[in-house]
């Protein structure tokens, strides 16, 4: 008899999501599924509103990363005024998005994930998260604190508050950052380094350990990565264009525009998920199947181009590349945790360059101009991925079209074989009838999504198509369980 397992709600992700596993009737898998099951319709309700209104607007999808939305939607406000943007607003800008990625890595890696690995799959739920991780490790638990307070106390220095600022603007940004506030960032940063220091000293020892094979289960396959890259390869989470590489380390195509996107991404409709399937569209489905994000910009980068960052970056190659690459391409999803903490260390040493040359942060912060085209792209790396803004607007500005291209989306297809790939590793197939899977295997399930931090608020609003609840019945219909976990 076949029946079906739903893990529902996964815990420690941003919005709600369930899995559901589906065992054939000789009680082997027969496929994992990672449904997400609510609807925001923001690209629908953003028609008909002024584009110099996306940043605010937009900016609500999401509390933890309201600044990759603000960027997004500014550098379209850009190209549709078609406005060069001051060299003093370009670089305050990278500096929000830096402080941005590190408060959102922070928040990933000690407060969602560590609490798996460091307090053990094995412990209790109940303290299976932050305040267990206080009690456990205080050390490790204040510096991944202090690291999301760094980030996010220099975004409020920036634009006046940590949430929701009107601060990033077509053509440019509204204010500068003070003598004092850059003054009191640089202070902080020893700190925030010796933080950074402390979580890769403790986490990537483990890696050879007792997480190894979490490494290669925990959706570790071949697929294509695609990132932002300077014209020189180096790390970019804003400016610059678009790099797809494989999975021994090929450049599949270098130089992409986002205004062109749709002729190599497309998006795919799955009937179970509101969540949108992008893939790469010459690969075709299910060939094109990408990933974005940490792991992705550090495949697709050739540098980093800080010391210290690439050290790191050499440090995780070297632990986690494949043979196929000669090591510099890294497969392992679960590698998504390491690469956080790379770039944490490379977000750290680029604020502070930005900071100890205060010069380059003064002059003209925003350019003025009038309508002068219809139809922009904006993109900026936000901490999860590539983030793309696509609006269509009247002569007066008013949009006709929205789309939002969201980081979470793009790696759709990689959770669920991910999911999949954990399910067919860890739970002993087949599965007897009435066989009940244990918690930490579940939880297992869930931290195979968590490796790729996924915002589910930020990613669904096209119009997708509702997805069915599934529960354990028999044949003919009776309900056996739900397999609901509270």
């Amino acid at each position: 008899m076949s029946r079906t397992i739903t893990v529902t709600p996964l815990t420690r992700i941003e919005g709600h999501a369930r899995i559901t596993l589906t065992v054939d009737d000789a009680g082997q898998l027969s496929h994992a599924r990672f449904h997400v099951e609510d609807f925001r319709g923001f690209e629908a309700f953003c028609e008909g509103r002024l584009f110099s209104e996306m940043g605010a607007i937009t900016a609500r999808i999401c509390g933890i990363c309201p600044v990759s939305h603000q960027l997004a939607a500014a550098r379209c406000g850009d190209k549709l005024l078609a406005l060069e943007v001051p060299a003093a607003a370009q670089r305050l800008r990278l500096l929000v998005n830096l402080a941005q990625i590190c408060q959102s890595h922070a928040l990933s890696f000690f407060h969602l994930s560590s609490p798996d690995w460091l307090l053990g799959w094995q412990s209790d739920p109940a303290r299976r998260n932050l305040f267990g991780l206080i009690a456990a490790d205080p050390e490790l638990a204040r510096a991944g604190i202090g690291l999301r307070r760094f980030g996010q106390e220099l975004i409020e220095r920036l634009a006046g508050r940590r949430l929701h600022a009107r601060w990033l603007v077509p053509g440019g940004v509204l204010s500068a950052l003070s003598s004092d506030d850059r003054l009191a960032i640089l202070a902080q940063l020893p700190a925030a380094r010796a933080a950074a220091a402390l979580a890769l000293d403790r986490f990537v020892p483990l890696l050879d350990g007792v997480l190894s094979k979490e490494l290669v289960s925990f959706g570790t396959f071949e697929s294509l990565f695609m990132a932002l890259v300077h014209p020189d390869g180096r790390w970019s989470c804003l400016g610059g264009s678009l790099r797809v590489v494989d999975s021994s380390g090929v450049v599949v195509a270098d130089g992409l525009l986002e205004d062109n996107y749709a002729n190599f991404l497309a998006e795919l409709s799955l009937g179970w998920t509101y969540l949108k399937s992008p893939y790469y569209r010459p690969w075709g489905h299910p060939a094109g199947i990408y990933r974005v994000g940490p792991l992705a910009r550090l495949n697709v980068c050739s540098t980093i181009g800080t010391p210290h960052a690439d050290r790191e970056l050499q440090r995780f190659r070297t632990c986690h590349g494949s043979a196929a690459s000669g090591g510099r391409i890294v497969t392992a999803s679960f590698a998504y945790h390491h690469a956080r903490l790379v770039e944490i260390v490379a977000v750290l040493e680029a604020i502070e360059a930005l900071l100890q040359e205060p010069a380059a942060l003064e002059g003209p912060l925003q350019a003025h101009g009038p309508l002068a085209v219809r139809e922009a792209v904006g993109v900026s790396e936000a901490p999860r991925g590539t983030l793309f803004h696509h609006y269509r607007v009247d002569r007066d500005g008013v949009l006709e079209h929205v789309n939002l291209l969201i980081a979470t989306g793009q790696n759709n297809l990689a959770m669920n074989r991910t999911i999949e790939q954990i399910a067919r590793t860890w739970i002993p197939w087949p599965l007897q009838p009435g066989q009940l899977i244990d918690e930490p295997l579940l939880n297992r399930l869930e931290a195979g999504i968590r490796c790729f931090d996924p915002c589910l608020s930020c990613s669904t609003h096209a119009l997708g198509q509702m997805p069915l609840r599934v529960e354990l019945r028999t044949s003919n219909g009776q309900l056996l369980a739900q397999g609901v976990r509270s």
